[in-house]
């Protein structure tokens, strides 16, 4: 009889968290590495935020708090909501957790039961299918189009909801593509979840305000109000604030599900830290200003990645519409061999060998469902995207 869970042998590792610590490691070891595998912003959490963290720890504010948040805190984020997506919410209808993950797992945690199928979207953030399998459910997998962006037709929706659907689980814009859904195409999949009242959202919109050259973000119950009532609206302060290492995630949803997801993480983290939450206090009720300007350094970053990229021999990547992600498709490598010996047979066997000969981390793409492509994070300096995509140009220049 084996000591662990059946449940985990269900689940894989993070691919990400994995390659962004490989990376660490070979540094640590005197290589040259350059990571470009981890989504997390390289500017530093700003000032005010800081301050607010600091005041909060010279004030005593270091207890225990409620379960799934402070008072002050669910009121900033009743008015984010408000402010940002003309979403009504009460403090009893929030949840704030340790990171937008936690946010997901209770989520999922509290509603799935053995045989439930949830939709998700190809490429997904890795994360996605494996908590779907911790809850017992099953994950059903729609991939998206390359030519649309990676984004998935209202057609390929229909056709992956059955009786057993218990979710959808939708994130705009997207780890990994930057995909972001424009109003139209978003009501498109919402007509299809309106004709199937027993499915129930979850919007992952953590890349809200990391979007560009005038895409405008929607989330789906702003498109059709008629999905409110089952809709979890999940968010955090941890992108588009800088602030990953803080672990603030936070949703807006019915009272039913917040009430289900508080009794999951009353067993199991308690309440996330009191510090960070004062920070996000700020962080969601304070200037918002500093948000354009880093804005714009994404975009100056994203344009340099997308053009080098498109420049190596064997690549194609497309222009995203928000994040910080690209995810090129490399199938016109695939069968060759590289100047260290490595046969391309796959994107993992791509990003090994890229790794080994040139020193550049990158994630694979089948990590995220859909392959033959890789997973570019271009929140990092311009010196270093230059100096990586000098080595994946050489790279694919000397594949045979």
């Amino acid at each position: 009889m084996s000591f662990l869970s059946d449940t985990l042998a269900r689940v894989k590792p993070s691919p990400t968290v994995a390659v962004t610590q490989l990376a660490r490691e070979l540094k640590e070891q005197g290589r040259d590495i350059i990571s470009l595998g981890a989504g997390e912003p390289d500017f530093d959490t700003p000032e005010p935020i800081k301050a607010a963290a600091i005041a909060a720890i010279k004030a005593g504010k270091t207890k225990y708090t409620a379960p799934d948040g402070i008072a002050e805190l669910k009121a900033a984020i009743c008015a984010k909501f408000a402010r940002d997506n003309a979403l009504t919410y009460t403090p009893a209808q929030i949840s704030v957790s340790t990171g937008g993950k936690q946010v997901l797992y209770n989520a999922l945690m509290a509603t799935l039961n053995p045989g439930d199928e949830v939709v998700i979207p190809a490429p997904y953030w890795v994360s996605y299918p494996d908590m779907v399998r911790l809850g017992g459910g099953e994950p059903v997998i729609v991939e998206g189009e390359r030519q649309l962006g990676y984004k998935i037709t209202a057609e390929a929706l229909e056709a992956a909801i059955t009786p057993r659907t218990k979710w959808v689980i939708f994130n705009s814009p997207s780890n990994p593509t930057g995909a972001g859904y424009a109003r139209d195409e978003l009501k498109a999949i919402t007509d299809v979840l309106m004709r199937h009242p027993h499915v129930w959202v979850m919007s992952d919109d953590m890349y809200e305000h990391l979007a560009y050259d005038g895409f405008q973000f929607v989330t789906p119950a702003q498109v059709e109000p008629g999905l409110y009532d089952r809709t979890l609206t999940v968010n955090g302060v941890s992108k588009a604030y800088a602030m990953t290492g803080w672990r603030i995630g936070y949703a807006g949803g019915p009272k039913i599900l917040i009430d289900a997801m508080r009794k999951i993480q009353s067993q199991s983290t308690t309440n996330p830290s009191s510090i960070s939450q004062w920070a996000a206090v700020e962080a969601l009720n304070g200037d918002q200003g500093f948000l354009a300007e880093r804005n714009a350094a994404f975009v100056a970053r994203r344009d340099l990645v997308v053009s080098r990229l498109n420049g190596c021999a064997g690549v194609e990547c497309a222009v995203p519409e928000g994040a910080f992600y690209v995810y090129p498709s490399i199938a016109d490598c695939m069968g060759k061999t590289s100047e260290g010996g490595r046969r391309i047979e796959t994107d993992e066997d791509f990003c090994t060998a890229l790794l080994e000969e040139q020193g550049v981390a990158v994630v694979f793409g089948a990590a995220f469902g859909l392959s033959p492509n890789f997973r570019v994070s271009y929140a990092a300096s311009e010196a270093d995207l230059t100096a990586a995509c000098d080595r994946i140009e050489a790279f694919c220049k000397g594949l045979r």
